[in-house]
């Protein structure tokens, strides 16, 4: 693996975290929405992740398409909404049903930030990758 792999790997890397950041602040901006654009509350949303294979064996079988070993790079597997909702009693709200009870979000902002926080952490580390790669480069021109 050379040194511009290693920069393709960490800028998949925080393209897929800032995709998580996005999702998330959405989460929390939404999370009072009991009537979205389909009248039915805002659904939480989510990514997953997968990765090319990184086994050594498996290393060698990728290949790009120009011939190269391609380097195992971070992708979205999707974007999934959550189906589950909360019920809170607040009987003068105007979506309130004839229980008292509104639908909500489930939406949680403490673990909301908690995401948003790990999320950030792995962006800065992909970030740090990226930068100690790019000084290497340089050391390696200057020669």
């Amino acid at each position: 693996m050379n040194l511009f792999s290693s920069m393709r790997i960490s800028s998949s890397g925080m393209s897929a975290e800032r995709l998580r950041v996005n999702l998330i602040s959405s989460n929390l901006a939404n999370a009072n929405v009991t009537r979205g654009e389909d009248g039915k509350p805002y659904k939480r949303l989510d990514a997953s992740f997968k990765n090319l294979p990184t086994g050594f064996d498996n290393f060698l079988d990728i290949a790009t398409q120009d011939g190269r070993n391609a380097a195992p790079e971070v992708e979205v597997d999707q974007v999934y909404q959550s189906p589950t909702f909360k019920r809170v009693y607040e009987p003068s709200h105007p979506d309130a049903d004839a229980e008292g009870y509104v639908t909500m979000p489930d939406i949680n902002p403490v673990e909301e930030m908690v995401d948003m926080i790990m999320a950030s952490r792995s962006y800065e580390a992909n970030v740090s990758v990226s930068t100690t790669a790019k000084g290497m480069i340089k050391a390696a021109l200057s020669l």
